[in-house]
């Protein structure tokens, strides 16, 4: 799975103006909802924040993916946002995050979920990259990075 197939320049946001993990969330699906990838933006937002009730989508080392399934999404979307200063999130090493990766996708598409979040934490354990995408300067920037990580 390339992430760049699903995620959109237009989808990536930096840095993300929220300051606490309800509002960054917020933020995505509202970024998504503006690109016309939603059809019913409380539904998707009442999906990823059921999901991340049940526990804490903040994986550790600065990175949080909270994601959801929900009817009001056709296929698997994604938005990226970075903070410019660290949120916390309750992430279970504690430390707080500052890479948001969102994914949502149909209640039906179990496979491509899966594949998005294993691709996304693979790409994450290279420490080079994930420093370079916690310091762009820019969405089109961060969206380079991912494009360019992935064409490799």
């Amino acid at each position: 799975m390339i992430l760049t197939q699903i995620l959109q320049p237009t989808c990536v946001k930096v840095p993300l103006e929220g300051k606490d993990k309800n509002s960054v969330i917020m933020e995505l699906v509202d970024l998504l909802d503006e690109n016309g990838l939603i059809q019913d933006k409380q539904a998707v937002a009442e999906a990823v924040f059921t999901r991340e009730r049940t526990r804490s989508t903040g994986i550790g080392s600065g990175i949080a993916i909270p994601h959801g399934k929900s009817s009001a999404v056709r296929e698997l979307v994604m938005a990226l946002g970075i903070a410019s200063d660290p949120i916390d999130f309750d992430s279970v090493d504690k430390k707080p995050v500052s890479i948001v990766i969102l994914l949502v996708s149909p209640l039906d598409q179990t496979g491509p979920h899966i594949q998005a979040l294993a691709r996304i934490s693979r790409l994450m354990l290279d420490e080079d990259f994930k420093r370079a995408l916690e310091n762009a300067p820019s969405a089109q920037a961060a969206y380079d990075l991912m494009s360019e990580r992935e064409s490799r």
